[in-house]
């Protein structure tokens, strides 16, 4: 037996011990069907909402990768989005000026994502704490420069776009009302979030989960720390990817924002208010933000941060799992 399957059976043992006993864990399915549930019954009871509904979706496959750095591998970043934007940016031009097929733009964006993932990765990944941060941040800054300069294939300040995506499977046309859109952006979302449970609930996942306890504990077991953090570094980078590339496809235009450093902070505002580490908390904290700040704004577009600040020091103060259990005890005790 080598060292990475003895390494990995150690995490398992670890993450089952008596002293910190591992939560059962449902089928893989289960949650994604539900995701899928929902979805499909919020297409069809809000045909109106379609585009905000889209949105959702592809945010939420974002935020979800990044649970996958910060929730699970205890990575803090700030740079998130140039991997979302890089994703975006490579489909965007593959429809352009190679092919408009939008699963082989996924692939690009997938590969564009890991790509950028797995080299950046492999020297962030070097270093700890702030100074890992700091470095997302720069990373981020640097990709998000070299988009503005590269005007002729970026588009620059105007964004790339006139790329009309083909049919989807050589059947489904993207339609103005944007049902293909929602549709295919769905079926995306729960395809990855399978992937993410699936990864996370493996003896690869209970590794990085050990990392994220305890890196000298893991190392001493034997488990190449970097070679483990850098991986799921590189597959999150994807996820990400895949989500820059729904957008582009779905939205037909790929602007400097999708690289900002704005929208790395506000995924990671959706993660915290849904609670980091649980994956189905990435869906639902971006699926509350999005949803309130699409509410909000169209009451007060000047003010609606107060109440996402508000929940946000709500959840603080009050963690989503402590909130659960109080509301149990107060349904339990009305009975």
């Amino acid at each position: 037996m080598n060292t990475t399957t003895l390494s990995d059976t150690a995490a398992q043992a670890i993450a089952a011990s008596p002293a910190q006993p591992a939560p059962r864990c449902a089928p893989a399915w289960r949650a994604p069907l539900l995701v899928l549930a929902l979805g499909l019954a919020a297409c069809l009871l809000m045909p109106e909402q379609l585009g905000l509904l889209t949105r959702i979706f592809i945010i939420g496959l974002l935020v979800l990768s990044l649970d996958l750095v910060v929730g699970v591998a205890g990575l803090a970043t700030l740079g998130h989005s140039a991997l979302f934007g890089v994703g975006a940016y490579a489909a965007g031009i593959f429809a352009l000026h190679v092919m408009p097929d939008p699963l082989l733009g996924l692939g690009v964006g997938l590969l564009a994502g890991a790509l950028l993932a797995g080299l950046s990765g492999a020297f962030l990944l070097r270093y700890h704490g702030f100074t890992f941060l700091m470095l997302t941040v720069a990373v981020s800054q640097l990709v998000l420069s070299v988009a503005h300069k590269a005007r002729d294939w970026t588009g620059g300040d105007d964004g790339l776009s006139g790329y009309l995506m083909a049919p989807l499977l050589g059947r489904f046309e993207f339609d103005l009302e944007g049902r293909v859109a929602a549709y295919y952006a769905l079926a995306v979302l729960v395809l990855g979030f399978y992937v993410a449970r699936r990864l996370v609930d493996s003896p690869f996942g209970l590794a990085v989960r050990g990392i994220h306890e305890s890196r000298a504990r893991m190392a001493a077991l034997g488990t190449p720390v970097y070679a483990r953090l850098l991986l799921i570094y590189t597959l999150a980078g994807a996820l990400a990817g895949v989500a820059g590339a729904l957008s582009a496809q779905t939205t037909a235009v790929v602007g400097l924002d999708s690289l900002s450093f704005g929208l790395s902070a506000e995924v990671l505002v959706m993660l915290i208010l849904g609670g980091a580490g649980r994956l189905s908390g990435a869906l639902i904290g971006a699926a509350l933000f999005l949803v309130l700040h699409h509410t909000a704004s169209s009451i007060n577009p000047y003010h609606w941060l107060f109440i996402v600040g508000a929940l946000l020091m709500g959840v603080v103060l009050v963690p989503p799992g402590r909130a659960w259990v109080w509301l149990r005890a107060r349904l339990g005790a009305a009975r």
